[in-house]
């Protein structure tokens, strides 16, 4: 069986999801690269993200599953849509890591001088059509 790269991610969480969505649809998937990536988050750029790989046979079903996740609004706990404050766009990143501010710059300046990974940021909703960014 030979396997291909679908889908890339930054951290486990949103990869266990997509993986269990597609294993729902009966559509074998393995994660490569989670336990690398989850000892120390700076190798994710090195390793190149958490992979998710499937057979060649389920290309295509797969494809239309994840589309589906991506095209999905994003909702909260009360089961309403969140949109852009600035926009009302539905199209937005979540989990954003936001450095702006002060304390931001500040934080980029001691993790560069001191080659750490950074210690302050700020997990927002950021709009794709705006920029905008909120929480």
């Amino acid at each position: 069986m030979e396997l291909i790269t679908i889908k890339t991610f930054d951290n486990s969480i949103e990869a266990h999801m997509v993986k269990s969505k597609l294993e729902s649809e009966n559509i074998i998937c393995f994660l490569f690269d989670e336990n690398i990536v989850g000892l120390n988050p700076l190798y994710n750029v090195t390793v190149g993200g958490i992979k998710l790989k499937i057979s060649k046979s389920d290309i295509e079903k797969a494809t239309e599953v994840i589309e589906e996740i991506e095209k999905s609004a994003l909702t909260n706990d009360q089961d309403e849509t969140i949109k852009c404050a600035k926009c009302e766009s539905e199209d937005i990143y979540s989990a954003f890591k936001s450095m702006k501010g002060t304390k931001g710059v500040l934080s980029a300046i001691i993790s560069f001088l001191f080659m750490v990974f950074p210690i302050y940021y700020k997990t927002v909703y950021k709009c794709k059509k705006c920029g905008n960014e909120f929480k």
